[in-house]
């Protein structure tokens, strides 16, 4: 099957000229980029000095931090909220990491799709993002601004703010508005998900500080079940 036109690059695209280079920062994609890097180094920054002063809870924050990075927010959260941080830390910290992912990976997906820049350790990423952003792209079409809100807002697999704002390129969006819309329905997901979670901690899991690490766990595990099963999907759909 032929790729259509503006699809992912292989190894046989590569990085444009000089001037090419030079001009990845003078548009908004470039300066979407250098707030998520900003952002990120602010982050880490924050992360050092707490690390120096109180290393025990830095430990903590660093856990909370790679576990909603990797894992996804519900279980960044649920992690969170057993270690004892205050909701408003564990909110924090799934907010800077979804903003995070979202300010990074959306301009570089598009620096590939225009084929300004060829990361190719990034490649399959960026194809399974291609891929899931495109199965839901009729069905987000016909709403609009309001559908993709709702796609990133409603936790269902692969509806995260990723796959969001590049659903938002493709449906042909202007860059602050995609990320205005993307971000909005990311921030009320995560302020739903952390108050059913810390009514469920505090309703069953607080006096069980055990309990409430085998929900971090069963979190985890569906994360990784579910990705181990689309990507048997993927792949049997790709046999030919």
């Amino acid at each position: 099957m032929q790729p259509e036109k503006g699809a992912l690059s292989g190894d046989d695209h590569r990085m444009r000229p000089n001037g090419a280079r030079v001009s990845l920062f003078s548009n908004s994609e470039g300066r979407v980029l250098l707030l998520g890097v900003a952002l990120v180094f602010a982050y880490t920054l924050w992360l050092g000095f707490e690390l120096l002063w109180s290393p025990a809870e830095a430990q903590i924050l660093i856990g909370a931090t790679a576990t909603a990075v990797v894992f996804g927010r519900a279980a960044g959260l649920a992690f969170g909220y057993s270690a004892s941080l205050s909701p408003l830390t564990v909110i924090l910290i799934s907010v800077v990491a979804e903003t995070a992912s979202v300010l990074i990976v959306y301009p570089l997906f598009v620096f590939s799709w225009r084929h300004l820049l060829v990361l190719k350790p990034l490649q399959k990423t960026f194809t399974r993002i291609h891929e899931a952003a495109e199965t839901h792209k009729a069905g987000i079409q016909r709403y609009g601004v309001i559908g993709l809100f709702a796609f990133v807002w409603f936790p269902f697999w692969m509806t995260g703010p990723v796959v969001g704002c590049v659903l938002g390129f493709l449906l042909g969006l202007p860059v602050w508005l995609n990320l205005t819309v993307v971000l909005a329905g990311t921030y009320v997901a995560i302020l739903g998900w952390a108050l059913f979670l810390r009514e469920v901690h505090t309703r069953v899991f607080s006096s069980n500080p055990y309990a409430a690490m085998a929900l971090v766990v069963f979190l985890i595990v569906l994360v990784v079940v579910g990705y181990i099963l689309r990507r048997a999907r993927r792949e049997n759909r790709h046999k030919p």
